[in-house]
């Protein structure tokens, strides 16, 4: 059996395109364009493709971008001024500190000065904690997360009543995204470098979201047959073979596990694309809290 692909590519360029036409309706409307502030501190080289490339994608969906750069040794001070001077910028409906930040820096505070209606990446703690607590419903979700919970539901997988594995439990996406099946009711398990028997909790999933940053780390005789597989992971791998000497590749044997699942995201082309498709969905959404007035209640 080969597993049906999941394109994140063809699905995130689908959400651009209605983006692009709730942009220009809300500038008729409103006279207002959404507007999407980055941060970038240092010169770290992946960094700065990852804010060319969000840019690039605002321009392209109408959305009007501020980039901002500020040196490797700038201070917490610095760093906080500028964060609160976008938040008074009414031009501004949503800010995201490109991450990881240089490590003198407290991303902790960084993060939570971000005015709550502005938190298009979604981290800021009380986004975070309503996202954790059953009832509630955050502002703003998390790009990656969000962005591989919409490829389930857009290939079909039936989340709730599902078992669900996550593999990996960081505060950008492994956390998030169980929080995400919990909320749709899946069962939900999360797998960490202190777990027992992994391969085996691995193929009890209906669904498994590998997010773990360790190249081809989940391989066939991990997954359960049938699985909705989520690879998140992107993996950079010497490859002399290749024109650049390098290749990327996910958390998952993609060319294995494809004849196992029931459906798979590819890596690249998978989640990578509706990452950048939830920000500017996000962004527009701070935007019309604005428009519509309801920012007024959360200030």
């Amino acid at each position: 059996m080969t597993a049906k692909l999941i394109d994140g590519t063809a699905i995130a360029a689908q959400i651009r395109d209605q983006i692009a036409v709730d942009v220009q309706k809300m500038q008729t409307e409103y006279g207002v364009v959404p507007g999407l502030a980055t941060v970038l501190v240092g010169d770290n080289p992946a960094s700065q493709s990852y804010v060319r490339m969000k840019r690039k994608a605002c321009e392209k969906a109408g959305i009007a971008s501020f980039p901002n750069e500020l040196p490797a040794d700038a201070t917490q001070a610095q760093v906080e001024a500028l964060v609160q001077q976008l938040n008074d910028d009414p031009k501004v409906h949503g800010i995201l500190v490109q991450l990881p930040l240089p490590k003198h820096l407290n991303e902790e505070k960084v993060l939570g000065l971000i005015s709550l209606h502005k938190d298009v990446d979604g981290f800021h703690p009380l986004n975070i904690g309503r996202l954790a607590m059953k009832g509630r419903e955050p502002l703003f979700i998390p790009c990656t997360p969000h962005g591989a919970i919409v490829l389930l539901e857009e290939a079909g997988a039936k989340i709730d009543g599902a078992n669900a594995v996550v593999l990996g439990r960081s505060n950008i996406v492994g956390l998030p995204a169980a929080l995400l099946l919990i909320h749709r009711n899946a069962t939900v398990t999360v797998c960490h470098s202190k777990t027992k028997n992994l391969p085996e909790v691995c193929r009890q999933a209906d669904i498994l979201i590998a997010a773990v940053g360790r190249a081809e780390m989940v391989r066939a005789d991990w997954v359960k047959p049938g699985a909705y597989v989520i690879d998140v992971g992107s993996n950079r791998i010497n490859d002399p073979s290749a024109e650049k000497g390098y290749r990327w590749a996910g958390d998952v044997a993609f060319d294995e596990v494809k004849e196992v699942a029931g459906a798979i995201t590819p890596s690249p082309g998978g989640v990578g694309p509706m990452t950048i498709a939830m920000l500017l969905k996000n962004t527009l959404r701070g935007a019309e809290l604005v428009v519509t007035g309801r920012v007024k209640d959360l200030i």
